[in-house]
């Protein structure tokens, strides 16, 4: 088999910021035509959307997808709870998971993998505030470091 190529079309800076990402997987998503074309037009967010899983199923919430200007009457509502394909094993895998101990699954990218959307979802703990702090003491750091090298380099 030959090299999938794959194109981003969403990423979720916000869940990086929010959560500490301990393990990711891979989900197909269940579309209807005219969102598909929308995706690969790149017109998708996924910053407010999380995932729940119900009665053996996944699903993401809160995932918009602008309606498609030639979709007319095909187009579906932007904010659908949409259905992400697992296997019964991975469903139950991350059931055990969340119920564990404080874990939640957020999605964190979008994208096309070969013709296929796929969902990238994070096993994510929710981080505190002195969390965050730290994490934008360290970047704004090394954003210095960085200027001070190009400076020296001038």
């Amino acid at each position: 088999m030959g090299k999938e190529s794959v194109k981003l079309v969403a990423n979720n800076k916000k869940a990086y910021h929010d959560y500490f990402i301990d393990d990711t997987f891979e989900a197909g998503i269940e579309l209807y035509g005219t969102e598909v074309k929308s995706i690969r037009m790149g017109k998708c967010s996924i910053k407010e959307s999380f995932i729940k899983i119900e009665n053996g199923q996944v699903y993401v919430y809160g995932m918009h997808v602008s309606p498609y200007e030639k979709g007319n009457i095909f187009n579906k509502d932007p904010l659908r709870i949409r259905k992400l394909l697992l296997h019964r094993a991975e469903i139950r895998r991350l059931l055990s998971k969340i119920k564990e101990k404080g874990y939640t699954l957020v999605p964190l990218k979008v994208y096309f993998k070969g013709s296929l959307v796929k969902v990238e979802m994070g096993l994510a703990r929710g981080k505190k505030l002195y969390d965050k702090r730290e994490d934008i003491a360290k970047k704004d750091a090394r954003r210095e470091i960085e200027r001070g090298f190009r400076e020296k380099n001038r």
